[in-house]
């Protein structure tokens, strides 16, 4: 059987693990899919691609049904060079909008110029392009599934001029931003976004093992959801995660005080919750040892949960070396108590506390902090280093 025969099987049951392994060109319309797209061409209207980039530059345009631009990122697209690799993969889950040619290359060790050389032979674009296309891409989500008006979305996604985002947005999309309104402008408590992954995911995993290693405050749980305190550049908000496995997405309300702590947060719930990994690819590099290969038909999905933010993982692994995972647990929440700003939110009557930031704990004894002085005096060093 031919690769795209194969290809048109796997479209045809339109089953969500292969959601982002690749894209379906449809050559009477002009447009291309995703393989979970309830659209139903013939199989000799059709042609397949590895990436949307792909697709795209044989010049087709993104389905306004199905969203390509939503699909889990591929392993399989994202570059040859082990450079581009780790640039694609830092670059969707940047955190920032504004982007730096020169400071994002050198993370890589190579100036702008061979990184843009680099990603045009790999990929056809160069990484500023590919931002450029992640915030009219994260526009599209705003205007589409929620509620936020279409200069909110704009602002949201790293646009300062409306003129600009709508020349840009139409550019892309062939359409204007209000063409695609799905929804009336109404009042709400937050914007609620979908989030994709590749079936099967083990969520209640992932929500047991934040659960027991919460972050003082900051952080509760139910039996289905995930709540989070967020806080950028001194504006504090709130985050709620849960599963919504008939659409295998996560479902995630953002209420925050400014639209441009929406990207941010995203970012942060992609990456805490693994959302780019391939349970297949995954299985089929582990299943060589057969008891990790147990463990994962007994775990089906399973994620690796990593944390919210990279200074409150490191700071939580200082404290909880040598103790329980209970008796680390209780000195964060100590250090917060200690160090921490109070926010607008409460729990059990007590104002909910920020978590200090390296500056805080740099210029702390941390005299009140009952745990052994090696263990603060690692936390000051460490602080001063991050500050």
């Amino acid at each position: 059987m031919k690769r795209d025969d194969i290809y048109f099987e796997a479209l045809r049951t339109r089953d969500h693990r292969f959601d982002g392994k690749f894209f379906v060109g449809v050559k009477t319309t002009g447009i291309y899919c995703r393989p979970i797209c309830p659209a139903r061409p013939k199989r000799e209207n059709v042609e397949f691609y590895s990436s949307a980039i792909a697709a795209e530059k044989a010049g087709y345009r993104p389905c306004l049904r199905c969203r390509p631009e939503s699909a889990p990122m591929s392993p399989a697209w994202i570059g040859k060079s082990a450079v581009v690799r780790r640039a694609v993969k830092i670059l969707y889950s940047h955190e920032v909008l504004e982007f730096d040619e020169d400071r994002f290359a050198a993370q890589f060790g190579v100036t702008a110029r061979h990184l843009r050389r680099l990603f045009v032979a790999e990929l056809g674009k160069t990484p500023k392009q590919l931002s450029f296309e992640n915030r009219l891409n994260l526009s599209r989500k705003l205007i589409t599934e929620t509620l936020l008006p279409i200069s909110e979305a704009a602002f949201a996604s790293g646009f300062k001029s409306i003129r600009r985002f709508n020349d840009a947005f139409k550019d892309r999309f062939k359409k204007k931003p209000s063409e695609i309104r799905r929804h009336k402008i109404a009042a709400s408590a937050g914007v609620t976004i979908s989030l994709p992954y590749r079936p099967p995911y083990d969520f209640p995993g992932l929500l047991a093992f934040y659960r027991s290693h919460r972050i003082g405050d900051l952080e509760w749980f139910t039996d289905t959801e995930m709540h989070r305190i967020v806080c950028f550049n001194g504006q504090v908000g709130q985050v709620v995660i849960s599963d919504e496995p008939g659409k295998a997405s996560l479902k995630v309300t953002i209420d925050v005080p400014e639209s441009s702590m929406i990207y941010p947060v995203i970012a942060k719930v992609r990456s805490a919750f693994d959302l780019g990994s391939d349970p297949v690819a995954i299985a089929n590099a582990l299943e060589v040892d057969p008891k990790v290969k147990a463990l994962l038909k007994k775990y089906l999905g399973v994620r690796l949960p990593s944390g919210w933010d990279p200074f409150e993982v490191a700071v939580s692994t200082i404290l909880g070396q040598l103790v329980s995972v209970d008796q680390g647990r209780r000195l964060v929440n100590d250090l917060i108590q200690l160090l921490g700003e109070e926010t607008k939110f409460t729990m059990q009557n007590r104002k909910i506390k920020t978590f200090p930031s390296p500056a805080a704990i740099a210029s702390s004894s941390l005299e009140d902090l009952r745990t052994t002085s090696s263990r603060k005096g690692a936390l000051i060093e460490f602080a001063k280093l991050v500050r």
